[in-house]
């Protein structure tokens, strides 16, 4: 099963993500894409690592989330990657349209092979105000993309807001 949860900052949609994870009764694997560049990040690290259950395995990747995919699934493993958007931004900084077509398209084409159950997290930036920088509107847009393409191959998508889910797609929770 592929799940999309989508929220904005603080929302409950990373800790929705990790009750469904540990609800799945299979062995979870915690995929994070961030890379802690400064003490407000490492802090956010910290109190994400803080919060997991300590026998969940940890791979951090903020790059070739497709092919941690691909080499991590199972059918007894719970695969949670949080967070989508980080990952675009790890893209998108890398200033190379070809390698976030490539990534990107590589994680949409995965995904309907994958076995066992994945769940994305991301942040919802569609919600606001345009941005007045080139960079942070080319972000907006390449994450709405890039949600309604995940939303197309997801059984279920939820949008978190003030730790309340709502089921957008599939079974309600």
């Amino acid at each position: 099963m592929l799940q999309l949860i989508l929220g904005g900052a603080r929302s409950g949609k990373s800790r929705l993500a990790e009750k469904l994870a540990t609800d799945s009764q299979l062995q979870v694997t915690y995929i994070a894409t961030s890379q802690p560049l400064d003490g407000e990040m490492n802090e956010r690290v910290a109190h994400h690592r803080a919060r997991r259950p300590a026998e969940w395995a940890l791979i951090e990747e903020p790059l070739e989330l497709a092919r941690v995919l691909r080499e991590n699934a199972s059918a007894d493993r719970c695969l949670l990657v949080d967070c989508l958007t980080l990952w675009l931004t790890n893209l998108l900084m890398l200033d190379n349209a070809e390698r976030l077509s490539a990534e990107r398209e590589a994680l949409l084409d995965c995904l309907a092979s994958l076995p066992g159950e994945i769940i994305f997290v991301s942040n919802e930036t569609g919600m606001g105000v345009v941005p007045l920088g080139e960079l942070t509107r080319r972000y907006v847009d390449e994450a709405g993309w890039l949600h309604q393409a995940l939303a197309e191959r997801c059984q279920r998508v939820v949008l978190t807001v003030a730790g309340l889910p709502l089921t957008l797609k599939g079974t309600a929770l």
